[in-house]
């Protein structure tokens, strides 16, 4: 709630100013909506960026900052270049959720034992949903939230085991993935 549109603008073309990104799908603020302008209003959206940019140190923290919205990056990579995925993933500064999709389960496997993240979405699809429901930290200091927002919440929250989150299908035959509203 902290990004409002000027700033998702603002991160939005400092990435596009990187050689080689693009904008998939999104890039744009919301239109005919009540949203407050205080918060941000924005299509869901992606961002090429090519992975040789996620190799300096200066740029990641461009690539690594996180809105907490509908804002993703996306890459591409081949075999050779997995390390740097993995030192890449490693290097995130929280190392909150990620996903791994994949129908090759030796894959899968060998990239859960490389990565650290708190929860792991891994299988065919690895849908993921945000914090999953033992992410106990919610609306800090609301009464009606019990423990939400409490020194213990917080600490249980971010010491908790890994999680490793599997959807593995069925996929349903002609299943497509549904175009962002």
């Amino acid at each position: 709630m902290t990004w409002d549109n000027k700033k998702i603008q603002a991160h939005q073309d400092a990435l596009l100013e990187l050689k080689g990104a693009e904008v998939l799908f999104g890039g744009k603020p919301l239109k005919g909506h009540n949203i407050p302008e205080c918060y941000g209003a924005w299509e869901p959206t992606a961002i090429f960026v090519p992975l040789t940019h996620f190799k300096s140190a200066k740029k990641r923290k461009l690539l690594m900052t996180e809105l907490f919205g509908p804002f993703q990056i996306v890459t591409e990579y081949t075999s050779s270049q997995l390390n740097t995925v993995l030192d890449t993933m490693e290097a995130f500064p929280d190392n909150l959720t990620a996903a791994i999709v994949s129908n090759d389960q030796q894959w899968t496997d060998h990239i859960l034992g490389e990565t650290i993240n708190g929860t792991q979405y891994a299988g065919l699809r690895a849908r993921t949903t945000g914090a999953p429901q033992n992410h106990w930290f919610g609306p800090s200091g609301d009464p009606r939230g019990a423990g939400i927002g409490t020194d213990y919440a917080i600490q249980y929250t971010w010491s908790h085991h890994r999680e490793v989150v599997t959807d593995v299908g069925p996929v349903l035959s002609g299943w497509k993935m549904p175009p962002p509203s």
